[in-house]
């Protein structure tokens, strides 16, 4: 069994791979969405990390409170020599997902989302949770 630290990367990447980082380069995976929450006093506001993507290869989503950011990539890059023969061939398709609870009190039309030099930054207010309220119906009785 491999030894991992509490972020659950294994002790032996450094002694093999040079970096911190080398189990990500060595199987070809590709890390998940890092996110920044900050509260700005009425709003908070999420900065996703996502190098590498075009805004239209992310999607995001509001339901039950849940706000889900999606993103998909297909990725090929190849290198060859003068003959033909790959000397590096990397490839990734796949997607990722985040989502973060916002509240069932917040609408689609209350979150700004911007895309910027790799960085997804999302505006979302605060909003108070709206006290459900129990109907009561009388039923009548006949008789």
């Amino acid at each position: 069994m491999l030894l991992t630290d509490i972020f659950g990367r294994n002790f032996m990447d450094d002694f093999f791979g040079g970096f911190p980082n080398a189990s990500f380069y060595r199987l070809g995976s590709i890390p998940a969405m890092k996110a920044d929450v900050q509260e700005l006093g009425s709003a908070y506001q999420i900065d996703l990390d996502l190098p590498g993507f075009q805004k239209e290869d992310l999607h995001a989503e509001l339901k039950d409170g849940y706000l889900t950011i999606k993103a998909t990539r297909q990725n090929n890059e190849e290198e060859k020599d003068a003959k033909g023969r790959y000397i590096r061939q990397e490839r990734y398709t796949g997607h990722y997902q985040r989502s973060f609870y916002v509240g069932e009190e917040v609408t689609q039309e209350d979150v700004h989302a911007a895309f910027e030099n790799g960085v997804l930054k999302l505006t979302i207010p605060k909003k108070e949770p709206q006290p459900k309220i129990s109907e009561s119906k009388s039923i009548l009785i006949e008789g």
